[in-house]
């Protein structure tokens, strides 16, 4: 079944939407960063498809990354058919898949937190606003749906650190998975990303997908003979719920299990499967964490460990680890549980799983895709400081006002005077009318020239003027709009008279001003 499962899913990739392959997220951030927030409407419909037919004939892949998608995609498709801004369709996509990842998991403010902490570029009143009302909205309609229960039941206390004088070890522990967990994330990220570059070495769509699904599929079946039940098909929740309910308490066979999803993921995706990597790696995580648990009480019988407590430890570290949003594996899990005493435990493990992972693997499970096409995706929002400077903190005071009727040899002989080349403002009659940027090219063309040049003579349109009060946006901004090469920062923009000019900006003052705020960040 799953072979055949695979034949389809990649008759209607390959024929539809290819960018429907893989878990999603990669392409919906690809589309944000690269393509202005386009996606093409059919991937929604394509994904629904190929997703439900991996998922159903048991493919090792979850159901968020295809949610996410399709929820991009129809946020885009908005976006296409009503005329906007690039800004304002990119909002919707990230709307969209804050609304997919809110009605999966009944967790709206999860899905918040995914989209502006993955999605979005910018983070703002203009964008968090949209995106909340799409979750709260997309919340309420899967609830009318799906029931108000959380996404896993979960035992009412889970007892994550017993409040007992034995418990203080216990946050040591947590902190001890996140490192457990950091390095199986790391491990998932590198493994997905060298079996897709495996696969890619066999030629013929068809067959590879065969291939990885064959392999999956004997997997299965081997669980199946051995434990009586396929454990690693799907989406996995049966298995999740089970440890959580403590019906999977042996070490070894979580520690299988965990080894099962890893390859059966890795291989279902890398082949060319169409699904996502958010409930594996919560497969993963409720092993390890259960696994975790299981050892420690087996080596000190008696500890204050909660099995249950760190399997969703865990489920959050693989997460925030894996994908890198670590703000959103802790608000999820707390939004799932709804038990405020996990919190601490997972900032914990959350944390320490992330910092491993990044040591291990710089990139994440979705950038590492997009660094392989040449497509970066930044890791973290920074402020852009130099934007909130004025004009007058980034122009240049090194700067010539001369009358168009003077010529090139005589600007020269005053630049040298004044200790070098500069800019000159060309004014006529008083009134400026062009700014002029001398470079070294100019100067050579000009002093080889055996006739004189008036600097009239060179006067061109591409400049603007600005006001010395003018924030860094607003002439960054106007200097876009116009195509000016020059802007002219003047005392007052009330008028053109050339006594007013305080100094010049050009392209290298704006990216010298970046440079300089780009250094209060670590690298």
């Amino acid at each position: 079944m799953p072979v055949l499962g695979g034949i389809g899913v990649t008759w209607i990739v390959s024929n539809f939407a290819p960018e429907a392959k893989g878990h999603g997220v990669p392409e919906v951030m690809d589309a944000i960063y690269y393509k202005g927030g386009v996606i093409r409407p059919v991937v929604a419909l394509v994904k629904s498809i190929a997703s439900a037919l991996a998922i159903g004939s048991g493919s090792a892949v979850g159901r968020e990354g295809p949610i996410i998608q399709i929820g991009s995609a129809l946020g885009s498709t908005l976006g296409q058919i009503i005329h906007m801004q690039a800004g304002q369709r990119i909002t919707l996509v990230g709307a969209g898949a804050g609304a997919g990842i809110a009605a999966t998991f009944n967790t709206p403010i999860g899905g918040v937190l995914f989209a502006t902490e993955l999605m979005l570029p910018e983070i703002s009143v203009n964008t968090f606003l949209p995106v909340a009302r799409a979750t709260g909205t997309a919340t309420f309609i899967g609830r009318l749906f799906f029931g108000t229960q959380p996404a896993f039941d979960v035992p009412f206390n889970l007892a994550a650190i017993p409040n007992e004088p034995s418990s203080v070890l216990t946050p040591i522990l947590y902190a001890m998975l996140g490192g457990i967990v950091g390095l199986a994330a790391a491990g998932f990220v590198r493994g997905l990303h060298y079996l897709e570059s495996g696969f890619d070495e066999i030629s013929g769509r068809y067959l590879r997908h065969a291939i990885g699904m064959l392999i999956v599929g004997i997997m299965m079946y081997v669980l199946w003979v051995a434990a009586g039940h396929y454990y690693i098909e799907g989406v996995g929740y049966s298995t999740i719920q089970a440890i959580l309910h403590n019906q999977l308490p042996a070490a070894p066979f979580l520690l299988v299990l965990f080894v099962c999803k890893l390859l059966a993921t890795s291989v279902s995706l890398g082949s060319g499967s169409s699904g996502g990597v958010f409930s594996p790696s919560l497969y993963m995580g409720a092993t390890l964490g259960a696994a975790f648990a299981s050892i420690v009480t087996m080596l000190f019988p008696g500890a204050p460990v909660s099995l249950p407590a760190f399997a969703m430890v865990g489920m959050g570290a693989m997460v925030g680890g894996g994908t890198g949003a670590a703000m959103t594996a802790v608000t999820m899990i707390f939004e799932m549980t709804r038990d405020y005493n996990i919190v601490l435990p997972m900032i914990l493990a959350v944390a320490v799983a992330l910092a491993v992972r990044r040591m291990v693997s710089h990139e994440n499970i979705y950038t590492l895709k997009l660094v392989r096409r040449g497509h970066p995706i930044p890791k973290a929002l920074h402020a852009n400081m130099f934007l909130v400077h004025s004009a007058a903190d980034i122009m240049e005071r090194d700067f010539l006002v001369l009358d168009g009727g003077t010529s090139f040899a005589e600007y020269t002989k005053l630049a040298a005077a004044q200790g070098g080349s500069r800019h000159v403002v060309i004014t006529q009659n008083g009134m400026i009318v062009s700014g002029l940027l001398v470079d070294a090219d100019l100067l050579q063309m000009f002093n080889a020239a055996t006739t004189d040049v008036r600097l009239d003579a060179l006067i061109q349109k591409n400049f603007t003027i600005v006001g010395e009060c003018d924030v860094a946006f607003d002439v960054i901004n106007t200097m876009s709009r116009m195509r000016a090469m020059i802007a002219i920062v003047v005392s007052r923009v009330t008028g053109q008279n050339s006594q007013r000019v305080v100094g010049v900006i050009t392209k290298e003052h704006v990216a010298d001003a970046v440079a300089k705020s780009v250094k209060i960040y670590p690298g």
